[in-house]
Parts: C-alpha cells; structure tokens; sequence
C-alpha cells in the first residue's frame, strides 16, 4: 500500500491520501471575510474542483464555521461518504452521524479503511458542553499506518483514552492554534504546541504533524510560534510540517520541524 500523504489546504482543511481513499477533513473553502463572528484571514490553497473527486468527508462538527464554511457544505454533495457528529446529521443532508466508538467500514479500489468516532472535547469540561459535540476518527486499512485525526479536541486526557484504545497509532494529525474566542474567556478549545508535544509522547513512534493553525484570526498560536515550539521539544524529530498545497509523505518519521 502507497504511505499516506497529507496535502494542507487551509484551516483544519486537508486532504489525506490513505488505502487508495481520499479523505478530507473539515472542509473550509470559502474566501476570506468574517463568518459567524470569526474572521478567515487568507483563503484555501486549493479548490474543491482541484482536489475532486473525494471519496469521504471527516466533518469533525458542522456548528462552527472554521471547521465547515458554506463554500465546504456545498463541497459535501459531491463527496459519497460523509462523517460527523450524530448533532450533524440531523441538521445537514447527506451526513452521517457516529456515536464515540462506532465504527464503519468504506471500500475503495485497493482495500477497505475502518474509521472509528473518537471523543473531543471542544475546550476544557463545563466549556465544552456549552460549545457543542465534538468528534475525532481514527482510520486502520491493512499495510497502512493508523491513523488519528483529533478534531476541534483540546484537551490531552482525551487522547490517552484513545491511546489505550489505540496504542498502534502511526500518524497523529491534530487540529491545534490554541483556538481561543472572547465569550470562552481564556480557555483553549484546541491544543497549543505544548500539548501537542504532550499529545505526541503518547505514541513514541508516530508521524505528529498539524493543521487548525493559520488562516483565521481566534487562532491564538499561528504556525511559526507553533513550530518553533515544537522544534524545540524532545518529540522534534517526529513533527512533520504541512506546506500549504504540497502532499506530504507521513509514512515514516521524518526530519526535525523548521518553521515556514
């Protein structure tokens, strides 16, 4: 089986190749502007038309407009197999909805993927509830690395549960920005580079790379300060950083993270 590949498009956008499927994440391809009280400061790398045809849609909740704008609803007609909240799929057609812990099954040309719901908690508890439902997805396929895409989650506890669950995990792709908005109060409701590094020690052998962590303005910690963090932590040499538009090798550990 090829390795996986993770092209950035923007945002919590991306598109991971993986067992033959292309699956994109959160879907965000509006133009900048302000959307629901959040400012979107640069628009995506690719278009939607450029990337097709997609095979699944990993929509970690629909009810925020930085991890699914309209431009990424309309997207999601065109994709066969879309995957949120169960929140979701009463309130956007075509989605179908995933309790934590519930898996299915996609078949594509070369094998069939897993994908498992994953809990997230979007900020820390007695925030989280206010803010809404919140899932990660977990993707297995034979010869291929697991897979971990967190979601809007921020807190470290919840992935050592999915670590128990999960101990193989070979490729961690976190929503990270430290996400922060002014009626939360101070709280994260995505993790910051410090807890990525903390995220990454739960699986000592896994690729770590990011994406929720450019193009919107409540992102508290932009990619630069967010690797130069992480470039400075004992896990260093396991972040992987994702130019925007480029597909990404995350099959293997790779080299020391420089900052764009």
């Amino acid at each position: 089986m090829p390795s996986p590949t993770i092209t950035l498009i923007g945002g919590p956008t991306a598109l991971i190749r993986y067992a033959s499927l292309a699956i994109l994440t959160d879907p965000t391809f509006s133009p900048p502007g302000t959307y629901g009280g959040l400012t979107k400061t640069r628009g995506p790398a690719l278009d939607f038309a450029d990337i097709a045809p997609v095979d699944v849609a990993l929509v970690s909740h629909d009810h925020h407009p930085d991890n699914l704008d309209d431009a990424g609803r309309a997207a999601l007609a065109h994709i066969p197999t879309v995957l949120s909240t169960l929140a979701a799929a009463d309130r956007v057609p075509g989605v179908r909805g995933l309790a934590e812990w519930v898996s299915t099954t996609v078949t594509g040309p070369e094998g069939s993927v897993a994908i498992t719901a994953v809990p997230a908690l979007h900020g820390p508890p007695g925030v989280a509830e206010d803010v809404g439902p919140v899932i990660g997805f977990v993707l297995e396929a034979d010869g291929s690395p697991t897979l971990y895409f967190s979601g809007d989650n921020s807190e470290v506890v919840v992935a050592e549960e999915i670590a128990r669950r999960f101990p193989d995990v070979g490729v961690v792709l976190l929503c990270a920005g430290g996400a922060s908005v002014p009626n939360r109060g101070p709280v994260l409701l995505t993790v910051d580079a410090e807890r990525a590094v903390a995220i990454a020690a739960l699986w000592p052998h896994a690729v770590v790379a990011a994406v929720h962590v450019e193009d919107w303005a409540h992102f508290s910690e932009q990619r630069a300060a967010f690797e130069g963090v992480v470039s400075a932590s004992v896990a260093s040499d396991r972040f992987v950083s994702l130019p925007r538009g480029v597909a990404v090798p995350v099959g293997a550990v790779p080299g020391a993270v420089t900052a764009q």
